[in-house]
């Protein structure tokens, strides 16, 4: 087993007035992954002979208005997703406290969803074509998806299912060593790197290839191709991974969501499987149109 790294979620912290004001690796992990992404975006809007018609879905100038739009669709989509999916009856008793984003708790599902809707509103409101411009918007997301997940790791949250493997991660945590029926240490899957790589890097260069090589002349197989594969890469993972605890009891050790006889699946797992399905016809729709 590998010991947790010595790491503070809090980069330093400032008091002011009676007030603690911290840095978090989590708040970098947001800013750099909007600045990797606009730069990406710029990136292969610059290189007109990628796209169908050598025309790029928007102008340089527009990659910087589009980010505002998606900031906020990540940021007010995340939290609403994570109260409505994951803990809608803590939410409902207690609805102030859905301002109080720095305790933590967003979802990908929710935030997706979000950036969608803005992607939506500012494409009809600038007259520009929304797959294409979904396209450009899936190459820039996963370096966003790995910092946060190492962020994840950072903060030892949202860690595995205990394991007996080499690399298994003792975190910090008392309820992380609450592993029934192991006595000492106990080491879980460090599934927030397992995310990182498979969300983030590999499902990056899977993408950045198909760019290369005529992908983005037929609009909605690189959108497709991301929203699958981080489905796919969602659902894998949930096997190795903690759900959240509000889906924790006696008669329900594995967290399952919805459970039929003895298997069931967990929420990430159950709001993955549309995500792949879309992904599917988005990849069907883009493979059988011309490209010139």
């Amino acid at each position: 087993m590998i010991e947790f790294p010595n790491i503070s979620p809090e980069i330093f912290t400032i008091s002011l007035g009676g007030f603690d004001f911290s840095l978090r690796w989590y708040a970098i992990s947001y800013i750099a992954g909007f600045i990797v992404a606009l730069y990406i975006m710029k990136f292969f809007v610059r290189r007109d002979h990628l796209w169908k018609y050598s025309s790029p879905p928007m102008e340089i100038d527009q990659t910087d208005d589009i980010l505002t739009y998606l900031i906020f669709g990540v940021i007010l989509g995340g939290r609403l997703g994570y109260v409505i999916f994951y803990n809608f009856d803590y939410y409902l008793l207690n609805p102030i406290d859905i301002l109080r984003i720095w305790d933590g708790g967003m979802s990908f599902h929710g935030g997706f969803t979000g950036v969608v809707l803005s992607l939506i509103y500012y494409c009809s409101r600038n007259s520009i074509q929304i797959m294409p411009a979904a396209d450009l918007l899936a190459l820039a997301s996963p370096p966003g998806l790995l910092f946060g997940r190492v962020a994840n790791f950072i903060n030892a949250e949202l860690w595995g299912r205990p394991t007996d493997m080499p690399w298994g991660v003792v975190f910090p945590d008392e309820f992380a060593q609450s592993c029934l029926g192991i006595v000492g240490p106990c080491a879980r899957h460090p599934s927030q790197l397992y995310e990182a790589g498979l969300e983030g890097l590999l499902l990056f260069i899977v993408l950045g290839l198909l760019a290369y090589f005529g992908g983005l002349k037929k609009s909605g197989v690189i959108a497709g191709t991301f929203i699958a594969g981080y489905g796919l890469a969602r659902f894998f993972v949930e096997y190795y991974r903690v759900p959240d605890p509000q889906f924790f009891s006696d008669v329900n050790p594995y967290g399952f969501a919805y459970s039929f006889g003895q298997v069931g699946v967990t929420m990430g797992q159950t709001l993955s499987i549309p995500m792949i399905l879309i992904g599917v016809v988005f990849i069907m729709y883009g493979s059988g149109r011309k490209s010139y």
